[in-house]
């Protein structure tokens, strides 16, 4: 997005005879004199959105369109066109979120997270692969990245230092990629992994379903490449009130070293 300018300056330069009338622009800037990003401030341009971004801030979790409009009164169609204002402006970002529950889960918002991108690579590859699911729109988007995803885990846990069991490996390609992983059993006795960051968040806005398909892509193929099962991760957008869960579904030797495994 160009910088937005303020009002133009006739300046006039004289050479000789001849007299030479130009325009300059320049851009506009704050109080401090960074230039102004004129998209977040014509998306935060009303009291109805401003008022949004404050909620969907405060809920943490973020909000459904439909919680949005619960507490605000507004109509769904219009508490939408607020928070897909706001997702392009980066202001907030979105994913389907089930929560557990079966059938197609609906758009989560939650606010932008300041966090650092992936290397260049992984971004440029991924972005490539949203330019061709765009092109080729045919079949399943998320399904088509998920394979994609897949390939790609397995080239990445192929290339990382092995492990003491299939987890090792996969937190390992998931810190190389930026996504600041953490582990945490739970009260059942499994274990979750929480990914606080996403570094390639200014990707999600373009399609969030391929991105998140391509991430557990990427998290099942890792862990098959290190000797899990195939199918042994579930990716919950959102499924933690400042992270997205990766939910493993893992036999207990594919979460302990060699040494408990065969003392």
């Amino acid at each position: 997005m160009p910088p937005r300018f303020a009002d133009p300056h006739r300046v006039v330069v004289t050479t000789f005879d001849v007299v030479t009338s130009f325009i300059v622009k320049t851009p506009s800037t704050g109080p401090a004199g960074e230039v102004i990003d004129s998209t977040r401030h014509r998306a935060l341009g009303t009291a109805s959105r401003a008022s949004i971004l404050e909620l969907v801030r405060a809920a943490g979790g973020g909000l459904t369109i439909a919680e949005v409009g619960e507490r605000t009164g507004l109509h769904p169609s219009t508490a939408r066109t607020h928070l897909d204002r706001l997702v392009d402006a980066g202001l907030l970002v979105k994913a389907r979120a089930s929560g557990g529950q079966p059938g197609r889960p609906a758009w989560r918002y939650r606010v932008t997270a300041e966090e650092g991108p992936a290397p260049a690579p992984y971004r440029a590859l991924a972005a490539a692969l949203l330019d061709h699911l765009a092109r080729d729109g045919r079949g399943d988007v998320r399904a088509e990245a998920a394979r994609a995803g897949r390939e790609w885990g397995h080239h990445l846990a192929a290339a990382t230092p092995p492990g003491g069991n299939p987890v090792d490996t996969l937190l390992a390609v998931l810190h190389g990629l930026g996504f600041n992983p953490s582990l945490h059993p739970t009260a059942d006795g499994s274990t979750e992994i929480h990914l606080s960051t996403c570094p390639f968040l200014e990707l999600v806005g373009r399609n969030p379903d391929a991105i998140c398909g391509l991430h557990v892509g990427v998290v099942r193929g890792a862990l098959e490449q290190a000797g899990g099962p195939p199918n042994g991760a579930v990716l919950e957008p959102f499924g933690a009130p400042t992270a997205c869960v990766v939910r493993l579904t893992l036999p207990p030797s594919a979460t302990r070293g060699p040494a408990e495994v065969n003392p």
